[in-house]
C-alpha cells in the first residue's frame, strides 16, 4: 500500500478504535458517574439511547455517502460523535449526559456503515479481508483498554475526561482521511428522501423500544406498550415501502436486496447477536462463577480476536478460491461446534478449556463477519454501496440489541427458577449478592450455582440460534 492508503487505514482503525473503546469505558464509569449526577434510576437510558441513534443513523448514513461521497459524510459523523463526546463531558445532571449520548450515538452509526463502504471501495478483496480482520482485532484491544484506560482517567482526572479524550484523536482522524481519501463527485443538487427517512428512523425506533425499555418499569401496562410499539412499526413500515416505491432517490433501494443480500442480512443478525451475547455472558461466567477478576476475564477474550485476525490474513485468498458461500457454510459450522463445546462449561472448568473455546470462536465469527461484509460489499455497484452496507449494519446492530434484551431475560428469569426448584421464594438477579433474601440467608455456592446454570441456558440458546444460521447458509447461492 502507497502512504495515502496507509493513511487512510489508520484514519479507519483510529476512529473505530473511539467508537469501540468508548462503549468498554462508559460502561466502567458509569456508576462513577450515576453517583455523582445523582442518577442510578436511569443508567439503562444512558445505553439505550445510543444504540437507538445509532441503529437509526446507519442506512441514512449509507445513503448520503453514495449521493454526496465517503470522505465528507465520514468526516461529518466522526465529527458529531466528537461533538457528542464534548458534550457528554460537560454534562451536569443524568438528563443532559443521555441528550449528549443521543448525539455520540448519531455519529457512531456513520463510523461504522462509511468506512466499511470505503475499505469496499479502495481496496481489493485480498488485501480487504486483512483490513477487516485488522478493525476487528481493534475491537478486542479496544475490550481490553477500555477499562484501564477509564480507571486512570477517572483516578487521576475526573469521569469527565473519559469523554474528553476522544477530541484529539477523532481530529487527526479527521485530517488523515480528508488528506488521504480522492473523490471525484458532481456539484449537482441531490434528491434527498426526506419521507423514507422518518418513516424508516420512527419504524426502527418502535420496534427496538419493545427491547430496550426496562419492562420491570412497566408492567402493568407493558403488554399495551408492546402491542402499541409493534403496531407503530408495522405501520410504519407499510407507509415506508409505499414511500421508496415513489422516490426518485430512496434512502433503502430496493434494487440491494437480491436473494443473496437478504440471506446475508439475515446471517448478520443472528450470528451478531450470538456474537454480542458471547461477549458480554462468557466475561460474566468467568467473574461470577469461576471467580476470576475483570482483568483476567477480559484477557481471556484476547483469543477470539487472535484467531479472528489470522483468518482475516488468509481469507481473501481462500475466498477467492472456493468462493463466498463455502466460506461462510464452514464459518458456521465452526460456530456451531463451538456454541456446542460452550455447553460442557461447569463451576469447576479450568480457564485453559475457555481460551481454547474463544479462541475456535474467533475462527468462526471473524470468517463468518469478514465474509458477509465482502459480500455486500461486491453484491452492488459502487453507487448503492453504501446503502447496501448501511442495510446490513441496521441488521447486524437490531441483532445486536434483539439478542442481548433476549438472552438478559433468559438469564435473568433462569436465575429466579433456580431458587424456585429448590424452594425460595422471592429471589431475583436484583437481589442475588445480598445478604438475605426475604430472610433467607444465600450462601456463595448458590450464587455461583444459580448463575452457572442460568448460563448454561444461555449457551443452549446459543446453539439453537447458530443452528438457525448454519441452514440459513446452506441456503445461499452458490455464487
Amino acid at each position: 500500500m502507497n502512504w495515502k492508503r496507509t493513511n487512510l487505514v489508520i484514519a479507519i482503525m483510529l476512529v473505530m478504535f473511539l467508537a469501540a473503546v468508548e462503549g468498554t469505558i462508559v460502561t466502567m464509569a458509569m456508576p462513577t458517574i450515576a453517583k455523582e449526577l445523582q442518577g442510578f434510576e436511569l443508567i439503562s437510558l444512558v445505553f439505550s439511547v445510543y444504540l437507538l441513534t445509532s441503529a437509526v443513523s446507519t442506512p441514512i448514513y449509507g445513503k448520503l455517502a453514495d449521493l454526496y461521497g465517503r470522505k465528507h459524510v465520514l468526516s461529518i459523523s466522526i465529527l458529531l460523535f466528537l461533538a457528542g463526546s464534548f458534550l457528554c463531558g460537560l454534562s451536569q445532571s443524568m438528563v443532559m449526559l443521555i441528550a449528549f449520548r443521543a448525539v455520540q450515538g448519531l455519529g457512531a452509526g456513520g463510523i461504522f456503515t462509511v468506512s466499511f463502504t470505503i475499505i469496499g471501495d479502495e481496496f481489493p478483496l485480498e488485501e480487504r479481508a486483512k483490513i477487516q480482520g485488522g478493525l476487528s482485532t481493534v475491537w478486542g484491544v479496544a475490550t481490553l483498554v477500555g477499562p484501564f484506560l477509564g480507571g486512570f482517567l477517572i483516578d487521576v482526572l475526573s469521569w469527565h475526561w473519559i469523554f474528553f479524550i476522544n477530541l484529539p484523536f477523532g481530529l487527526v482522524a479527521v485530517i488523515l482521511l480528508q488528506r488521504s481519501l480522492r473523490e471525484t463527485f458532481s456539484r449537482e443538487k441531490q434528491s434527498i428522501d426526506y419521507g423514507g427517512i422518518i418513516t424508516l428512523s420512527l419504524a426502527v425506533i418502535s420496534f427496538l423500544s419493545i427491547f430496550v425499555v426496562d419492562q420491570n418499569a412497566h408492567s402493568q401496562g407493558y403488554s399495551i406498550f408492546i402491542g402499541t410499539a409493534l403496531t407503530s412499526a408495522i405501520l410504519l413500515l407499510v407507509l415506508f415501502y409505499k414511500i421508496e416505491k415513489r422516490a426518485k432517490e430512496p434512502v433503502l433501494p430496493f434494487a440491494i436486496f437480491t436473494r443473496t443480500s437478504v440471506i446475508v442480512n439475515l446471517l448478520s443478525c443472528l450470528i451478531f447477536a450470538v456474537l454480542m451475547g458471547i461477549d458480554v455472558y462468557i466475561p460474566l461466567y468467568l467473574q461470577t462463577v469461576l471467580g476470576y477478576s475483570p482483568t483476567i476475564s477480559g484477557l481471556a477474550m484476547l483469543p477470539m480476536s487472535i484467531s479472528w485476525l489470522i483468518l482475516s490474513i488468509t481469507l481473501g485468498r481462500i475466498m477467492s478460491k472456493y468462493g463466498g458461500k463455502a466460506v461462510i457454510v464452514a464459518a458456521n459450522v465452526v460456530i456451531f461446534i463451538s456454541t456446542l463445546l460452550l455447553t460442557t462449561l461447569g463451576t469447576a472448568t479450568p480457564v485453559q478449556f475457555v481460551l481454547m473455546y474463544c479462541f475456535i470462536l474467533g475462527i468462526g465469527f471473524g470468517g463468518a463477519s469478514t465474509a458477509l461484509t465482502i459480500i455486500i460489499q461486491d453484491s452492488v455497484d459502487y453507487h448503492q454501496r453504501g446503502s447496501a452496507v448501511g442495510a446490513n449494519s441496521l441488521l447486524r446492530t437490531l441483532g445486536q440489541t434483539i439478542g442481548i434484551s433476549v438472552f438478559g431475560n433468559i438469564f435473568n428469569s433462569h436465575i429466579t427458577n433456580y431458587f424456585i426448584r429448590h424452594g425460595i421464594e422471592g429471589v431475583n438477579s436484583g437481589n442475588l449478592y445480598q445478604l438475605s433474601s426475604f430472610g433467607l440467608a444465600l450462601t456463595s455456592e448458590q450464587i455461583c450455582l444459580s448463575l452457572n446454570s442460568a448460563t448454561h441456558v444461555l449457551f443452549i440458546a446459543f446453539v439453537v440460534i447458530s443452528g438457525l444460521s448454519l441452514i440459513l447458509s446452506l441456503a445461499m447461492p452458490g455464487r
